[in-house]
Protein backbone atom coordinates (compact mmCIF):
# COMPACT_ATOMS: atom_id res chain seq x y z
CA UNK A 1 0.00 0.00 0.00
CA UNK A 2 1.27 3.35 -0.83
CA UNK A 3 1.60 6.08 1.70
CA UNK A 4 -1.00 8.32 1.21
CA UNK A 5 1.17 11.49 2.60
CA UNK A 6 4.59 12.69 2.28
CA UNK A 7 5.34 14.29 5.39
CA UNK A 8 3.83 13.23 9.20
CA UNK A 9 4.37 15.89 11.51
CA UNK A 10 4.10 15.69 15.05
CA UNK A 11 2.33 18.79 16.54
CA UNK A 12 1.93 19.08 20.49
CA UNK A 13 -0.33 21.89 22.14
CA UNK A 14 0.26 23.18 25.88
CA UNK A 15 -0.65 25.31 28.25
CA UNK A 16 -2.87 25.91 31.35
CA UNK A 17 -5.73 24.05 31.92
CA UNK A 18 -9.27 25.60 30.44
CA UNK A 19 -7.67 27.78 27.63
CA UNK A 20 -9.41 25.50 24.70
CA UNK A 21 -6.69 23.37 23.65
CA UNK A 22 -8.88 20.56 22.94
CA UNK A 23 -11.25 22.89 21.35
CA UNK A 24 -8.56 24.18 18.74
CA UNK A 25 -7.68 20.86 17.85
CA UNK A 26 -11.51 19.94 17.44
CA UNK A 27 -12.08 23.13 15.31
CA UNK A 28 -8.93 22.40 13.20
CA UNK A 29 -9.59 18.36 12.68
CA UNK A 30 -13.51 17.99 12.73
CA UNK A 31 -14.41 21.34 12.24
CA UNK A 32 -16.54 21.35 15.16
CA UNK A 33 -17.06 23.15 18.29
CA UNK A 34 -18.53 21.97 21.76
CA UNK A 35 -19.15 24.46 24.58
CA UNK A 36 -19.06 22.07 26.95
CA UNK A 37 -16.02 21.73 28.65
CA UNK A 38 -14.35 18.64 29.77
CA UNK A 39 -10.71 18.57 31.06
CA UNK A 40 -8.23 16.11 28.82
CA UNK A 41 -6.55 13.33 31.06
CA UNK A 42 -3.33 12.92 30.46
CA UNK A 43 -2.99 13.26 26.66
CA UNK A 44 -5.15 12.55 23.13
CA UNK A 45 -4.60 12.97 19.73
CA UNK A 46 -6.14 14.21 16.48
CA UNK A 47 -5.29 13.44 12.64
CA UNK A 48 -5.95 15.66 9.84
CA UNK A 49 -4.07 15.91 6.29
CA UNK A 50 -2.95 19.20 4.44
CA UNK A 51 -1.45 20.15 1.44
CA UNK A 52 1.38 22.39 1.96
CA UNK A 53 3.36 23.59 -0.69
CA UNK A 54 2.35 20.92 -3.22
CA UNK A 55 2.99 18.19 -0.49
CA UNK A 56 0.95 15.89 1.93
CA UNK A 57 1.79 16.41 5.27
CA UNK A 58 -0.15 14.28 7.92
CA UNK A 59 -0.51 16.47 11.00
CA UNK A 60 -1.11 14.54 14.19
CA UNK A 61 -1.94 17.04 17.00
CA UNK A 62 -0.98 15.77 20.42
CA UNK A 63 -3.61 17.46 22.81
CA UNK A 64 -2.28 17.75 26.62
CA UNK A 65 -3.71 18.08 29.84
CA UNK A 66 -2.65 21.45 31.65
CA UNK A 67 -2.63 20.26 35.31
CA UNK A 68 0.40 19.67 37.34
CA UNK A 69 -0.83 16.43 38.09
CA UNK A 70 -0.37 15.73 34.69
CA UNK A 71 3.48 17.14 33.86
CA UNK A 72 5.20 13.92 34.08
CA UNK A 73 3.07 12.02 31.31
CA UNK A 74 3.29 15.42 29.33
CA UNK A 75 6.95 15.68 29.32
CA UNK A 76 7.36 12.46 27.57
CA UNK A 77 5.33 13.70 24.64
CA UNK A 78 7.70 16.22 24.13
CA UNK A 79 10.12 14.27 22.07
CA UNK A 80 10.02 14.49 18.32
CA UNK A 81 7.50 16.81 18.09
CA UNK A 82 8.35 19.09 15.21
CA UNK A 83 5.98 21.90 16.43
CA UNK A 84 4.70 23.36 19.30
CA UNK A 85 1.87 25.82 20.22
CA UNK A 86 1.80 27.63 23.28
CA UNK A 87 -1.77 28.20 24.17
CA UNK A 88 -3.23 30.95 26.42
CA UNK A 89 -6.85 32.33 27.54
CA UNK A 90 -7.26 36.18 26.45
CA UNK A 91 -9.24 36.73 29.80
CA UNK A 92 -7.21 35.44 31.82
CA UNK A 93 -3.80 36.73 33.11
CA UNK A 94 -2.88 33.58 34.95
CA UNK A 95 -2.77 31.60 31.35
CA UNK A 96 -0.61 34.50 30.03
CA UNK A 97 2.23 34.51 33.01
CA UNK A 98 2.28 30.83 33.03
CA UNK A 99 3.61 31.36 28.94
CA UNK A 100 7.04 31.78 30.17
CA UNK A 101 6.81 28.29 32.19
CA UNK A 102 5.78 26.47 29.43
CA UNK A 103 8.36 28.06 27.39
CA UNK A 104 10.83 27.08 29.91
CA UNK A 105 9.07 23.14 30.14
CA UNK A 106 9.95 23.40 26.06
CA UNK A 107 13.41 24.60 26.53
CA UNK A 108 14.02 21.53 29.04
CA UNK A 109 12.37 18.67 27.27
CA UNK A 110 11.66 19.32 23.27
CA UNK A 111 14.74 18.96 20.47
CA UNK A 112 16.69 22.00 20.15
CA UNK A 113 15.29 24.46 17.67
CA UNK A 114 11.65 22.50 17.31
CA UNK A 115 9.41 25.24 15.84
CA UNK A 116 7.26 27.40 18.23
CA UNK A 117 3.76 29.46 17.83
CA UNK A 118 2.34 31.10 20.41
CA UNK A 119 -1.70 31.44 20.40
CA UNK A 120 -3.80 34.20 22.58
CA UNK A 121 -7.43 32.07 22.55
CA UNK A 122 -11.00 33.02 22.83
CA UNK A 123 -10.55 36.39 20.83
CA UNK A 124 -14.49 36.30 20.58
CA UNK A 125 -14.73 37.26 23.99
CA UNK A 126 -13.64 41.10 23.55
CA UNK A 127 -15.69 42.47 26.35
CA UNK A 128 -13.60 40.02 28.88
CA UNK A 129 -10.08 40.86 27.26
CA UNK A 130 -7.25 41.13 30.06
CA UNK A 131 -4.26 40.16 27.42
CA UNK A 132 -3.99 42.96 25.08
CA UNK A 133 -3.30 41.61 21.04
CA UNK A 134 0.07 44.32 21.42
CA UNK A 135 1.37 41.96 24.44
CA UNK A 136 0.45 38.93 22.43
CA UNK A 137 2.71 40.27 19.85
CA UNK A 138 5.49 41.59 21.77
CA UNK A 139 6.04 38.17 23.83
CA UNK A 140 6.29 35.94 20.59
CA UNK A 141 8.54 39.22 19.20
CA UNK A 142 10.92 38.45 22.82
CA UNK A 143 11.04 34.70 21.76
CA UNK A 144 11.27 34.97 18.24
CA UNK A 145 7.89 33.44 17.19
CA UNK A 146 5.01 33.41 15.34
CA UNK A 147 1.96 34.81 16.87
CA UNK A 148 -1.72 34.23 16.32
CA UNK A 149 -4.67 35.39 18.13
CA UNK A 150 -7.58 32.57 17.79
CA UNK A 151 -11.52 31.69 18.35
CA UNK A 152 -11.93 27.38 18.42
CA UNK A 153 -15.57 29.06 18.58
CA UNK A 154 -15.64 31.32 15.77
CA UNK A 155 -13.15 29.51 13.96
CA UNK A 156 -11.10 32.59 14.05
CA UNK A 157 -7.55 32.03 12.33
CA UNK A 158 -7.27 28.04 13.60
CA UNK A 159 -6.63 27.23 10.72
CA UNK A 160 -4.45 29.48 9.12
CA UNK A 161 -2.44 29.07 13.03
CA UNK A 162 -1.65 25.36 11.93
CA UNK A 163 -1.13 26.12 8.50
CA UNK A 164 1.34 28.32 9.23
CA UNK A 165 3.36 26.58 11.82
CA UNK A 166 3.05 22.89 8.90
CA UNK A 167 4.52 25.53 6.41
CA UNK A 168 7.30 26.84 9.10
CA UNK A 169 8.43 23.03 9.69
CA UNK A 170 8.39 22.18 6.06
CA UNK A 171 10.30 25.17 4.92
CA UNK A 172 12.68 24.49 7.84
CA UNK A 173 13.55 20.95 6.84
CA UNK A 174 14.10 22.14 3.40
CA UNK A 175 16.22 24.03 4.47
CA UNK A 176 18.14 21.31 6.31
CA UNK A 177 17.88 18.46 3.67
CA UNK A 178 19.72 21.21 1.05
CA UNK A 179 22.50 21.63 3.64
CA UNK A 180 23.35 17.90 3.11
CA UNK A 181 21.03 16.25 6.09
CA UNK A 182 19.25 13.51 4.73
CA UNK A 183 17.31 12.81 7.58
CA UNK A 184 13.90 14.44 7.23
CA UNK A 185 13.06 14.01 11.13
CA UNK A 186 14.60 16.69 13.26
CA UNK A 187 17.95 16.27 14.69
CA UNK A 188 17.05 16.09 17.97
CA UNK A 189 21.14 16.27 18.85
CA UNK A 190 21.14 19.61 16.83
CA UNK A 191 22.40 22.32 19.37
CA UNK A 192 22.54 25.14 16.76
CA UNK A 193 19.23 25.11 15.25
CA UNK A 194 17.30 27.97 14.10
CA UNK A 195 14.03 29.36 16.01
CA UNK A 196 11.32 29.21 13.55
CA UNK A 197 11.24 33.37 13.14
CA UNK A 198 8.59 35.89 12.56
CA UNK A 199 7.36 36.71 8.91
Amino acid sequence: MAKKYDFLFKLLLIGDSGVGKTCLIIRFAEDNFNSTYISTIGIDFKVKTVEVEGKKVKLQVWDTAGQERFKTITTAYYRGAMGIILVYDITDDKSFENIQNWMKSIKENASAGVCRMLLGNKCDIEAKRKISKETGEKLARDHGIRFFETSAKSSINVEESFMALARDILQKMGKKSAMGGREMQLNTTEKKASKCSLV
